[in-house]
């Protein structure tokens, strides 16, 4: 809210004072936002961005500052000049008072650092809602995604239409039908923006280079707790082995890269749409991931025998392997909780739980977990 300087009337008489009062309940009223989950203000002491991670490429030659000097990209040669990229982009806020451990936050497939912020239907997101729980917060775009979209690799981008493959996908439910009791909104407006959250890569996806991005994020910031989402699940515990700095994990959903020791790999499990498979690390390297506490949610509306949607069987599989590497990492020494929130009678979460209707309910669940870790 931009804060407003009103001079004194010199005639203060009644009906003045009565415009004047009018007037500037008027303009507090026009500066509140509507969607607030909370009328108290936030009071950041430090704020920012940067790139972090990435490399840089080079062309031989001899760059030519005439006849190379002209600003038209798309027919100069590249002889003798460089190419910044494949960094990750990095987002910050730190409160007043903060807490001791901050929160870095790393999207799903197909998705930037708008998953963490204002959800579809105009609520707070995760970002705000621990700023105001005194939680530093760091949100990242990983490598050749969203902002951070240079990419020292080409690829072609499509523009194949695709949303209800993705409605299926992100359970919200059979397309066009929503699942009963869902925890998302219907309303056109957000289902439009929920759509256009979506974003391409813009290069090659490449899971060493996102693991090398993040691992320099907690280099540079320290210790902290890395919260992911998806896709991100399994390049979050293989980021936690390149770096001593991440003292706990929370993941929503996590689907893929599961990290097991060499020679207690699962069998792949294969699903109606694909086939999940594990990766093995030596017992030395998987140690790491015993060594801090990590809390895993799974939303609702995931099938317990096959299903002939793929959407719904790729999260059963995910589910199911979920399962078997938390009874691994916890047989070896490790604290690993698993969550699927129907079982604790909280039910119609999407595969989006910290962006649904009842995501306080689910904030809560968290912070609870954070302190119990004594991570908050």
């Amino acid at each position: 809210m931009q804060l407003i300087q009103v001079k004194p009337l010199k005639n203060n008489s009644f009906p003045l004072r009565i415009a004047y009062a009018v007037i500037f309940t008027i303009m507090l009223w026009a500066c509140d936002s509507p969607s607030s989950v909370s009328s108290e203000y936030l009071t950041i002491k430090e704020q920012g961005s940067f790139a972090i991670g990435g490399k840089v490429i080079s062309d031989s030659g001899s760059f030519d500052p005439i006849n190379h000097g002209f600003f038209n990209p798309g027919n100069q040669s590249s002889s003798g000049q460089t190419l910044h990229g494949d960094h990750a982009y990095v987002s910050y806020q730190i409160p007043v008072e903060a807490r001791k451990y901050p929160l870095v936050f790393w999207h799903g497939y197909g998705q930037f650092s708008k998953t963490w912020e204002t959800t579809a239907d105009g609520r707070e997101g995760f970002k705000s809602i621990f700023l105001r729980r005194n939680f530093p917060v760091y949100v990242l775009d990983q490598p050749r995604r969203g902002r951070a979209g240079r990419s020292t690799m080409p690829t072609t981008i499509t523009a194949s239409p695709d949303d209800q493959l993705w409605f299926g996908i992100f359970r919200l439910g059979i397309y066009p039908n929503f699942y009963p009791g869902i925890q998302f909104s219907k309303k056109p407006e957000d289902m439009d923006q929920f759509y256009r959250q979506m974003t391409p890569d813009t290069g090659p996806l490449d899971i060493d280079v996102n693991i090398d991005a993040v691992s320099a994020l907690f280099d540079k910031i320290g210790d902290g707790i890395l919260v992911t989402h998806s896709h991100s699940g399994g390049m979050g515990w293989l980021t936690a082995l390149k770096t001593q700095n991440i003292k706990g994990i929370v993941s929503y959903e996590p689907g893929s890269n599961f990290v097991f020791p060499e020679g207690e790999v699962p069998d792949p499990m294969t699903y109606f749409g694909g086939t999940l498979k594990a990766r093995g690390v030596p017992m030395e390297e998987f140690k790491r991931l015993t060594q801090i506490p990590i809390i895993i949610y799974f939303g609702d509306n995931i099938p317990t025998e096959p299903s002939v949607y793929p959407g719904e069987e790729q999260w059963r599989v995910a589910l199911a392997m979920a399962k078997k590497w938390t009874d691994v990492v916890n047989k070896h020494g490790g604290d690993v909780t698993i969550i699927h929130l129907p079982e604790i009678g909280i039910k119609g979460n999407t595969h989006f739980p910290f962006a649904d209707l009842n995501n306080i309910e689910i904030a809560d669940l968290m912070s609870e977990w954070l302190a119990e870790k004594g991570l908050n």
